[in-house]
């Protein structure tokens, strides 16, 4: 045998002819020519090259090179084996691909981001947006995009759909995508400053009282997040009264709340006054308050899932819960994911119950659906029938909700014709992205209750327990405030926020006219600018056609102050009166001055006008020299969030 394949083996050779050098090199130029132009010059696909860099190119070179030692026929019976196998693998369909999908991908915005909770991929492959618990976003909104799809190069087949998945981000567990942060769907209910008036012209200022906190908390938290609240978002009058000051008391309660004047220098303008009205609502013991009946209605949608809506909003009830009393009871209503009545009316000592029901709740599907607003005002109606306690419904939403009537107006109309029923609607707000504030402010202005917004649990600390008594137990029902300028001493005015609080000179006398209540121990702010009568503050001429005459009652008065408010549960007002004298002292001895602070510091972030050349440096100055007894910290606060919003102009 071994003869007969030498012969053949010389044959082959004497057979083979010799190699024209020439020719030889011909046929590679051709052939390169035709590599260049076929593969190599494509544009469209990654240049091959023969290095190859990737783990499994070592892995690949290493087989070829324990193949190198191997002959033909070992090679040929290697690959036949292989290929048999394969064959067999997919006939029996062991081998099957994993359906990745095609999930939606959405563009991101750049962004700071401050905390990021970690999401998971739907089974789908459907990249789930994750949410943040703060984040400064451009302001211009970002539409939804999918990656663009890479052209497949010539002679190649396109990339599938799984490669291209994982090439744009498959939810991954090894891949954490930024999400798209809903900004610019927050509402406010704007309105313009209040102008500057000519007293000779519109002498008399009419207005409700305030005792809404939310607008401060929610510049707050602007200012932590690393970003200047929108001008519509600050209501001057809600941030001066954020903080507590340390007015008179009233002795007796049936003297609903004392009144305190005072005129005092101009922070920003040396040529004006400012006229400083302080009220304080009378502080009612704990042993003396009746029984209280709370209706919990609770948001729980899907965009009250993040950490800051939900679930702190259970933990700030829990806080609640332990300073009830065990006469108190609770009941728990929700509208959307979880929905209905989930803790029917229990005594507050039952906190197990109470407590299991909070936390068992969870966030999740559409806000529409439900008459959740209904479904707690008749719970309430329930629980005070045939008992004296005080019924409340809390409302507790980030705003974007539904509550089973769905037009503005409705709502409004609703919930003034449940308060003469003695239920009253608090409302607080939780979360960023798609807050609803110009809704919340209608609901508690027209249920005779409170508007507050919780962004941490020391807000809902101070809100929820340290000032829960001004909240639930109302003093004094419709109070309104006119002040009459007198034209002899003052030129000009203007009052300093309580923009959306206004009203019309007659609703003054018009006891069907609704207006703020004031709770237990409640303090009340309200700060004029005046311009006195030949100062070079003045800004408006005179009329040259006008008249000189002035009221023919000429005290010295700068003004006259009235109030009128109603007793609960009486529908007729009573009037308290007030002459304000150019040297009004109330001896608040450096309370008005920092009031006067923050309502500069408001004004600034409104972008007032008239706050000349004063800025947010020197509110602060004059915050930290009038700070005066600070036993919560709030003040101490206040200085340095007017420091970060220096570094944020």
């Amino acid at each position: 045998m071994s003869d007969e394949l030498d012969k053949l083996k010389a044959a082959m050779k004497s057979a083979t002819p010799e190699v024209d050098d020439a020719a030889q090199k011909r046929a590679i130029d051709a052939g390169m020519e035709a590599f260049e132009k076929n593969f190599q010059g494509s544009a469209d696909a990654a240049r091959p090259t023969r290095e190859q860099t990737q783990w499994w190119a070592l892995i690949s070179r290493g087989i070829i090179d324990m193949l190198k030692p191997l002959t033909s026929r070992q090679v040929m019976m290697a690959t036949a084996s292989f290929a048999t196998i394969a064959l067999a693998v997919v006939l029996t369909g062991q081998y099957n691909t994993p359906d990745y999908g095609t999930g939606e991908v959405f563009a991101v915005n750049e962004a700071k981001i401050d905390a990021l909770t970690r999401e998971r991929a739907s089974s789908d492959g459907e990249v789930v947006v994750l949410e943040f618990a703060e984040a400064d976003m451009a302001d211009a909104p970002v539409a939804s995009m999918v990656a663009p799809q890479m052209e497949a190069a010539t002679g190649l087949a396109a990339p599938s759909p799984i490669v291209t998945s994982r090439l744009i981000g498959v939810a991954d567990e090894l891949y954490e995508a930024p999400a798209l942060y809903q900004q610019n769907t927050e509402k406010f209910p704007g309105a313009d400053m209040n102008p500057l008036q000519v007293v000779s012209e519109y002498p008399v200022s009419t207005f409700s009282i305030d005792v809404d906190t939310a607008s401060y908390a929610f510049v707050r938290s602007s200012i932590l997040g690393g970003k200047l609240p929108a001008a519509d978002a600050i209501r001057t009058e809600e941030m001066i009264n954020y903080f507590a000051y340390n007015y008179p008391v009233p002795a007796r309660a049936d003297i609903p709340f004392t009144t305190s004047v005072t005129i005092l220098d101009t922070p920003w303008n040396p040529d004006t006054k400012l006229l400083h009205i302080g009220i304080k609502g009378y502080e009612l013991a704990i042993e003396d308050r009746p029984p209280v009946n709370l209706v919990f209605l609770i948001d729980t949608s899907g965009s009250m899932q993040d950490s800051d809506k939900l679930p702190l909003l259970i933990n700030s009830f829990r806080l609640m819960l332990a300073n009830l009393q065990p006469e108190d009871k609770v009941a728990i209503v929700t509208y959307a994911g979880s929905a209905g009545t989930v803790l029917e009316p229990t005594a507050a000592s039952d906190s197990t119950t109470i407590l299991a029901s909070l936390e068992n709740l969870y966030a999740g599907g559409s806000t529409a659906g439900q008459a959740g607003l209904q479904q707690a005002y008749a719970l309430a109606e329930e629980m005070a029938d045939g008992n004296e306690a005080t019924s409340r419904v809390i409302l507790a939403t980030d705003g974007d909700f539904n509550v089973g009537i769905s037009d503005p107006e409705a709502l409004k109309a609703y919930v003034e014709d449940k308060r003469e029923s003695g239920v009253y609607l608090s409302v607080l707000g939780f979360g960023r992205g798609n807050y609803n504030d110009a809704l919340m402010q209608t609901l508690a202005q027209n249920g005779n209750g409170t508007a507050a917004y919780i962004d941490t649990l020391a807000e809902a600390q101070k809100v929820l327990v340290d000032q829960i008594g001004g909240a639930l137990f109302t003093i004094a029902q419709d109070v309104k405030i006119q002040v009459e300028f007198n034209p002899a001493e003052i030129a000009e005015y203007r009052l300093i926020g309580y923009e959306t609080r206004a009203l019309n000179r007659e609703d003054f006398n018009n006891d069907a006219v609704d207006a703020g209540e004031i709770g237990a121990g409640h303090t009340v702010t309200a700060i004029y600018e005046i311009t006195p009568v030949g100062s070079p503050a003045v800004m408006v001429d005179d009329l040259r056609y006008g008249t000189d005459e002035v009221g023919s009652l000429n005290t010295g008065e700068y003004a006259f102050l009235k109030l009128r408010y109603k007793n609960p549960g009486e529908n007729f007002s009573n009037l308290i009166t007030t002459p304000i004298m150019p040297d009004a002292d109330a001896g608040l001895d450096g309370e008005a001055q920092f009031a006067a602070a923050v309502a500069g510091f408001g004004q600034i972030l409104r972008g007032d006008n008239l706050m000349h050349d004063w800025e947010v440096n020197d509110a602060r100055a004059l915050a930290l020299a009038s700070k005066g007894e600070d036993r919560f910290g709030y003040r101490s606060e206040l200085i340095t969030l007017m420091r970060l919003a220096e570094s944020l102009k």
